[in-house]
């Protein structure tokens, strides 16, 4: 079985009752990386948006001022504050702000509206909110969200008043702590908070940067989401440890994302597979310098033969790395070899290091080698649990294992390969929909007496969000731009359906009651 070398380990007992592989020589936390970073590369560049630069010196300055910011308005060690900001300076500044203070960050997509926003804001128990522009609209009014809760505009004069505060000590910080809670969609369509600990934080960033050999002459891009697991992650937290610098893009869109990739000189990407599809797509690409463009992450859903294929005749100096992970495993399980990537690119590579991936039956038995199962997986990657919900902690963590949902195997050799998913899940470019979320949404309103959610085919993003709606017999008038302007009200963009069938048959049903979506898949393709 091919495995990671060179980096020490040893088994410890952590969460009270796991007993893990961990990196021997490690940082205590986030804060632990910037101080590093700072130490070692002050007066490199660290953070760049737009035309705003920061070398390493001045964002511990401002996140260092915003802390102390924070300290006075009363939030403290352990406190939650939600990040519902767009991709942005502020929005790192302020992750790395709370990591200083010891609190805990909640990111929240900047698409979030309606209930999704609300539960998140009242079940994290938060204390403080960070909003945007784009953001604003999404706090008042119907979706208000709860109060007593400090509000503070990124972009308005009390943040700014901000950066004018001194610089208070840094909280002392255990590696057990949760340092960011990440709130994933279940298959009951409640979201759930992946409590990441420091030590959860810490392993996957050295995953990255010991695995992909990410360095301080890297300069990374992040055009995901700083949301997303991969975002916070993959991209923040990763580039703090290297003592890189990281470049955002507040959206990713093709063209302006490949001026960045020349102009920055982008040597490491983590994106989904429709991202380098869409960049492909640009005339300008083949002519475009991306000589400095080395690591090409990727993983949420398969990349295409083909452009792995033409990504390797117009940059053969990039290595295309396939990572598997979730929010539960803090971004990546399984990390591709890069010496394997063509030889073995049906799989999703071998578990990173310390992490161990089992595959198990419905009656929790592990299956033989190359024999299908669930995945589940431990390592000091995997969370210890979600944030006030004992009962999905008890339901899908066992003895430090967390159970994927997904079906898939693991070969003789080591390699992983993720066959199907066993949750009813949308993946629209790399955003995971649950189906169950939507539709318990839909069957909210009015003239709609049952839904189903189903994924339709699309060749760019992969899948997109189609939705069956049945309506009541007393609203035989219901039309699809109702339905549109329902869903805009109460879903973030990507989970709105862009397809319906509306009809007045019911959904078709097993014996037991439950939708057969297969059936409703046939009648979508036609079959």
């Amino acid at each position: 079985m091919p495995e990671w070398t060179g980096w020490t380990t040893r088994k410890e007992s952590h969460y009270g009752d796991r007993v893990i592989d961990c990196f021997a020589e490690r940082p205590l936390s986030l804060q632990d990386m910037i101080e590093r970073a700072v130490a070692e590369r002050g007066d490199h560049e660290a953070l760049v948006f737009e035309d705003r630069r920061l070398t390493w010196n001045e964002v511990a300055r401002q996140s260092g001022a915003v802390a102390t910011g924070l300290h006075k308005l009363g939030i403290a060690k352990g406190d939650r504050v939600v990040l519902h900001v767009g991709n942005c300076i502020q929005v790192v500044i302020a992750l790395y702000a709370v990591a200083r203070l010891g609190a805990i960050a909640v990111p929240v997509s900047a698409r979030e509206r309606g209930p999704g926003l609300r539960y998140i804001v009242e079940h994290s128990g938060a204390a403080c909110l960070f909003y945007d522009n784009e953001t604003a609209t999404a706090l008042d009014g119907e979706a208000a969200v709860p109060t007593p809760l400090h509000r503070i505009d990124v972009h308005g004069a009390a943040y700014a008043a901000m950066l004018d505060n001194g610089i208070a000590p840094a909280a002392e910080r255990t590696e057990e702590e949760t340092a960011v809670i990440l709130y994933t969609s279940g298959t009951t369509g409640t979201p759930k908070g992946a409590m990441i600990s420091n030590l959860n934080l810490v392993h996957s960033s050295m995953n990255f940067v010991e695995c992909l050999k990410l360095g301080p002459d890297d300069r990374n891009l992040m055009a995901v989401p700083v949301s997303h697991v991969t975002g916070t992650i993959a991209l923040v937290a990763t580039t703090a440890l290297a003592r890189g610098c990281l470049v955002v893009m507040d959206h990713f869109r093709a063209e302006p994302c490949l001026k960045l990739l020349a102009q920055e000189r982008i040597s490491f990407t983590v994106m989904v597979p429709a991202m380098y599809n869409l960049l492909l797509l640009r005339p300008e690409f083949a002519a475009t310098d991306l000589s400095h463009w080395r690591v090409g992450g990727y993983g949420g859903s398969v990349m295409p033969q083909v452009t792995i294929e033409k990504l390797a005749a117009v940059l053969p100096q990039l290595q295309l790395v396939n990572a598997y992970g979730a929010t539960e495993t803090t971004s990546p399980s399984t990390i591709q070899i890069p010496s394997y990537a063509l030889s073995h690119r049906d799989t999703v590579g071998v578990p990173a290091p310390n992490a161990d991936i089992i595959v198990m039956d419905d009656n929790g038995r592990e299956v033989p080698r190359g024999e299908t199962g669930e995945l589940w997986i431990r390592g000091p990657m995997v969370v210890p649990g979600y944030w006030r919900n004992p009962e999905a902690t008890a339901r899908e963590f066992t003895a430090g294992f967390w159970h994927s949902g997904d079906i898939g195997s693991v070969d003789a050799d080591g390699f992983v390969r993720v066959l199907d998913r066993k949750k009813d899940m949308v993946n629209r470019g790399g955003y995971k929909i649950y189906s169950a979320e939507v539709e318990s949404i839909l069957v909210a309103h009015d003239a709609v007496l049952e839904a189903a959610i189903v994924a339709k085919p699309c060749p760019v993003l992969g899948e997109r969000v189609h939705a069956f709606v049945v309506h009541k017999p007393e609203h035989p008038n219901l039309t699809e731009e109702m339905l549109n302007a329902y869903a805009r009200s109460q879903l973030a963009d990507y989970k709105r359906p862009e397809t319906w069938s509306l009809r007045s048959e019911p959904l078709p049903r097993n014996a037991n009651g439950k939708v057969v979506k297969r059936a409703l898949r046939d009648e979508l393709l036609g079959v």
